[in-house]
């Protein structure tokens, strides 16, 4: 008997025992479908909350000025004092970056300031913020009504605002706002847009009192003792994972910008704002760690119940062992029928474990996020290694027990 002769009788063997064969073939792929479908789930998930938090501004990272957050002081000793980004600095850097990832410049106009209309007015406590046409989706800042700045409005400085929900319900609480003029810092505005409601968050609800206006509007309001502004560069990319090369990239290009020498330290600081999808990271690997753990402690319950039903196999088949070893089939044909059937058995059992672990992990992701459908095949290609080698284990004493038998015993055996 050759292999292939052995395979064909493997698998009649197989089809003469389909229930058993069935029966077998779930426990193995019961197993599979664990460790497939809770790894698919965490992939799933892991996929859905990546798309959420960078939603959130996990692709993407801020440059400021260096000691800015500080005050110029650091473990009680005080540092050196670096100059503001200035436009022309900010607007090179956009230029420049503008091929791999989407940059939004914004300044602080002021803060506590009181917004009037016609018969109302605010208290003082309204945030006033210039921002280009990047500023609304880099930031995630979406619109519940009215439209955003147009070309022409960010180019000429036109005095047009897009208002938070709060300052809405103080100033025009029974009519809509687009349209409705509204004075602060001496200057009157067209109101075109308001933002989404964005509730209270830490004690307070700063995002529905702020007021956003076109950048070259904010550049020509006066300031105060005719201070600079000081400009935010928030950069963005469609890749998470690219991040860190973009983040090197944009340190060069800064360094370039503002005239840092070579072996100076930055003048401007970089802040990532990817900390939460890490943190996300590290909880999903451990997740996967532990499905693989709970998948395979799944597998091993059935590859004692695949021992013990080739066991009953090899019984069942003592009187046909004998006859093959009578009619010449040696040791090692007989180890390698049997060996060959067990592997049979848990291959069809793994490739339907893995369909339905590959289900049901997508479907357990889909209840949690629209993550879209995965198919994770390093865990596929890994569940059929790992369905083989059970196979081989589980296939391998019942075969060595099959191979010793005595022709002559066998043959009397009932």
């Amino acid at each position: 008997m050759n292999l292939l002769e052995n395979i064909r009788e493997g698998l009649r063997a197989i089809q003469s025992n389909l229930l058993r064969t069935v029966l077998t073939g779930l426990i193995i792929s019961i197993g599979i479908m664990s460790l497939v479908g809770i790894l698919t789930a965490v992939d799933g998930v892991k996929h859905s909350l990546d798309q959420t938090f960078s939603s959130l501004g996990a692709n993407s990272f801020d440059i400021e000025r260096k000691g800015a957050n500080n005050g110029g002081r650091r473990q009680g000793r005080t540092e050196k004092e670096y100059p503001e980004i200035s436009y022309e600095e900010a607007s090179q850097y956009k230029s420049l970056m503008s091929d791999n990832a989407m940059v939004s410049l914004s300044a602080f106009i002021s803060g506590a300031t009181i917004v009037k209309s016609e018969t109302e007015k605010t208290n003082p406590n309204i945030t006033i913020i210039a921002g280009d046409e990047n500023y609304l989706q880099n930031e995630n800042l979406n619109l519940a009504r009215g439209r955003g700045f147009s070309t022409v409005e960010q180019e000429t400085g036109t005095n047009v605002a897009i208002v938070g929900s709060e300052l809405v319900d103080n100033l025009f609480p029974k009519v809509n706002p687009i349209g409705q003029y509204v004075t602060f810092l001496g200057r009157r505005f067209k109101i075109i847009g308001q933002l989404e409601k964005e509730g209270s968050s830490m004690g307070g609800n700063g995002g529905d009192r702020r007021i956003i206006i076109p950048l070259e509007t904010g550049r020509q309001i006066p300031r105060q003792g005719n201070s600079e502004l000081n400009y935010d560069i928030k950069t963005a990319i469609p890749k998470p994972e690219e991040l860190n090369y973009v983040m090197g990239e944009a340190t060069g290009i800064m360094r370039n910008v503002r005239h840092d020498a070579l072996g100076r330290e930055e003048s401007f600081e970089i802040r990532r704002s990817d900390s939460l999808l890490q943190s996300l990271g590290e909880i999903t690997g451990y997740l996967k760690v532990g499905g693989f753990v709970i998948g395979f402690i799944t597998l091993l319950g059935a590859s004692v119940g695949l021992m013990n039903i080739m066991m009953v196999s090899v019984n069942e088949r003592t009187r046909e062992i004998g006859v093959r070893k009578a009619l010449g089939a040696t040791a090692h044909q007989i180890r390698q029928q049997f060996l060959i059937e067990a592997i049979v058995i848990c291959i069809l059992g793994g490739l339907l474990g893995i369909l339905l672990g590959v289900v049901i992990g997508n479907s357990i992701a889909a209840l949690i996020g629209d993550g879209g459908f995965i198919v994770p095949w390093l865990w596929v290609f890994t569940g059929l290694a790992i369905c083989v080698f059970v196979g081989v284990v589980s296939g391998y004493y019942p075969a060595f027990k099959a191979s010793k038998l005595d022709p002559i015993e066998s043959l009397r055996y009932e």
